[in-house]
């Protein structure tokens, strides 16, 4: 085994869930992964915890959506996720395209049935990591051995100094009222933030981390963006979105690429065509897109928003939190012509902030 597996589990379990003698951990990893299972679960017998292995297995998953005429909320998955204590998630698989012929209808469905489970494992102490496979190698335009490297450098970052680092824009962001987004000619964008808390992400739910992000008052956005970076959800690439709000909503849509999954992700339920999240990208240790959402929202230069559900602990006490099946992070490339305004005053001008050097 590759040392750097053995690593990769001791950050999960140090750094990234805390892991401690009696925690009942749920390891959630496909079958490509199994080397990082076997990793964790020596940390996790090291350390006296109770870990319990599920292969997540994207193409077992698309039978079941495929053949299945509705869903209903899974009560005994349910119940291990309310017993468990930590929840260790891994993305790999043999194909990232695994689920492309789902309609977005069906997806919407399940999503609606999986909330309650969405709901208690996010309640909990939980890491979303990545394995380094030959599927998702292919999709970044990496060879194995490349991606290998990419990944674990991203995740054996110097996680103290980076949490430092973007506790300067947490600083600026935790008392401010309102943010503004604006980049070349087709992105201006008010949001309003006042209450809300900023959060410093270093690598603990999100392994790489490597964003601060924060949750914009329900319906306080307002304006107009296009995402000019792609992303893949359900096995398809969506591209050029451009969404317009008013009071909060997205009002109007288009993507010049599977527009109707677009559609059929803001037509999960009513909370899905707000904005759950705002984050920006502070990681430059990740200097490359790589249709990896979990890396490619934490590159410098970059800010990406969510349609969907908030994170509760980004809510602040009195502001009413965006409730949705759907969380679908999309991103802004700020490196030319953008700026970030933060009540009236720039603190990121073409992706240098005005703490850095060159600003």
């Amino acid at each position: 085994m590759d040392a750097r597996i053995r690593e990769h589990a001791e950050i999960i379990a140090d750094h990234s869930t805390g892991i401690e003698s009696g925690d009942n951990v749920v390891i959630q990893l496909p079958a490509e992964a199994e080397d990082l299972a076997v990793a964790l679960h020596e940390v996790c017998g090291d350390r006296g915890a109770n870990p319990v292995y599920l292969n997540y297995s994207k193409r077992a998953q698309r039978a079941f959506k495929r053949s299945s005429g509705e869903f209903t909320e899974p009560e005994h998955r349910l119940a291990l996720y309310r017993e468990a204590d930590a929840f260790v998630i891994a993305r790999g698989g043999a194909n990232a395209t695994e689920d492309a012929d789902i309609d977005p209808e069906t997806n919407a469905a399940y999503n609606r049935a999986m909330e309650d489970v969405k709901r208690t494992r996010l309640s909990k102490t939980w890491c979303l990591t990545q394995y380094p496979t030959a599927s998702h190698a292919q999709l970044a335009g990496m060879s194995t051995e490349a991606y290998e490297d990419f990944v674990w450098d991203a995740v054996s970052l110097d996680w103290d100094a980076q949490h430092a680092f973007q506790a300067e824009l947490v600083a600026i962001l935790d008392d401010a009222d309102e943010v503004r987004i604006r980049s070349g000619e087709e992105t201006d964008l008010t949001l309003d933030i006042s209450g809300n808390s900023t959060l410093n992400d270093d690598g603990e739910a999100n392994l790489p981390g490597g964003e601060v992000f924060t949750a914009p008052v329900r319906d306080g956005v307002d304006g107009e963006v296009y995402f000019d970076l792609p992303l893949y959800r359900y096995g398809r690439e969506i591209e050029g979105v451009r969404l317009r709000f008013e009071d909060g909503r997205v009002v109007s849509h288009s993507a010049e690429r599977n527009e109707d999954l677009l559609t059929g992700i803001l037509d999960t339920d009513e909370g899905s065509r707000r904005l759950g999240e705002l984050g920006i990208g502070m990681n430059r240790q990740i200097d490359r897109f790589t249709y990896n959402m979990l890396f490619d929202e934490k590159m410098g230069d970059t800010v990406h928003m969510a349609v969907g559900s908030a994170y509760p602990e980004t809510v602040g006490e009195g502001n009413e939190i965006n409730e949705s099946a759907e969380h679908v992070d999309m991103i802004v490339d700020m490196s030319e012509d953008s700026v970030i305004e933060v009540d009236g005053e720039v603190v990121q001008r073409n992706g240098t902030f005005a703490f850095e050097d060159g600003f």
